[in-house]
């Protein structure tokens, strides 16, 4: 199924027209406490949703788990939902993320929806057809490629996010300029992420990340090739977000910026990347992102954590780096040394 993603500019107008796309018996809406604060008082009179049935999940990728999978799927066994019933997923990256999975597996698939409230589902985590949720301690280690029947992408959502949200949702479309070329990259780089944010700015921005993104999956849907590229920063990311997850945790978004740190200090000193443009990135990521609170004794458990990374075959832990902006090498590798020393420069070389 291709997945028809949606530049809104008439919410209304766009979802009618999704939900009819989507023949349906019974009408569903996911959100988490948040989003059903701040997002779904934004919808909920809409005629078409007047008589969509709400399940609320608990916030935050710490409940990005087992127990909130089978409350989905409680909710819409209890409220007689069949397989031609229809999931509207309104929320962030865990909300999509999830609801896809519930959906993709009641009654063996059910239609939905993604309606993505943050930056960070917009550019990320809705489009691509990636679902599943938390388990054992590890980030996204269940899920299924499904894509959804609609993305709706909106930005009047955005301007009910603070600046840290905001932020974890930018380091993705950073990741992006990083693939694309100097331009788009330059651009992101000179972008104001304090307050008056330039919010029609960033929604042609965000059209433009999209399409980065989109264009990847679209030549490699189940990632058996270029769409690894998208992986960049994400084997150091998410080891750091696993590692935060026992400790304090830390938005998916931030991880992404510390690693795209540790990977283009790796591209710099295993291919050849420009290391002013390392350094220019690293000073945004610290101008921004702060820094993470790890020390050399983690580093052991961090190396572990990465080698549950799903791009890895057997104990070999591999990486996309770049020779510059632009040109990508996937299925990288580096030493134990290596990836402690790209560790020593996150700590260090701010």
């Amino acid at each position: 199924m291709k997945q028809n993603i949606i530049i809104s500019h008439h919410l209304q107008t766009d979802l009618t027209k999704a939900i009819a796309d989507c023949q349906h018996d019974y009408l569903f809406v996911l959100t988490d406490s948040t989003t059903r604060e701040h997002c779904w008082t934004r919808i909920q009179n809409l005629e078409i949703l007047k008589e969509a049935q709400l399940i609320t999940i608990a916030p935050t990728d710490t409940h990005k788990d087992l127990r909130s999978v089978e409350q989905i799927w409680t909710a819409l066994q209890n409220n007689h939902a069949t397989r031609h019933s229809c999931l509207i997923n309104l929320g962030g990256g865990m909300v999509t993320d999830i609801g896809g999975f519930a959906a993709s597996t009641f009654k063996r698939g059910i239609s939905f929806i993604n309606i993505p409230t943050t930056l960070l589902a917009m550019v990320d985590a809705s489009v691509g057809g990636k679902t599943g949720f938390n388990f054992n301690g590890l980030k996204n280690e269940i899920g299924v490629f499904n894509d959804a029947n609609f993305v709706i992408l909106n930005t009047c959502f955005l301007q009910t996010l603070d600046l840290e949200n905001l932020r974890s949702g930018y380091a993705e479309m950073l990741k992006h300029g990083l693939l694309a070329n100097e331009n788009r990259f330059a651009q992101l780089l000179s972008f104001n992420l304090e307050h008056p944010i330039d919010y029609q700015l960033l929604q042609q921005m965000v059209e433009d990340s999209v399409k980065i993104k989109e264009d990847i999956v679209r030549q490699d849907p189940h990632e058996k090739g270029l769409r690894k590229a998208l992986n960049l920063g994400h084997t150091f990311g998410h080891a750091f977000e696993s590692w935060s997850l026992k400790h304090t945790p830390v938005l998916h978004g931030y991880t992404v910026a510390y690693g795209l740190t540790c990977e283009l200090y790796l591209s710099a000193l295993k291919s050849g990347f420009p290391t002013h443009k390392m350094h220019q990135l690293n000073q945004f990521i610290h101008e921004n992102y702060g820094t993470l609170p790890i020390t050399c004794h983690d580093y052991d458990a961090l190396i572990q954590l990465m080698k549950h990374d799903k791009k890895n075959v057997g104990d070999t832990i591999n990486f996309t780096l770049l020779e510059n902006i632009g040109k990508v090498k996937t299925d990288q590798t580096a030493t134990v040394e290596e990836i402690k020393e790209a560790l020593d420069f996150l700590r260090e070389g701010c």
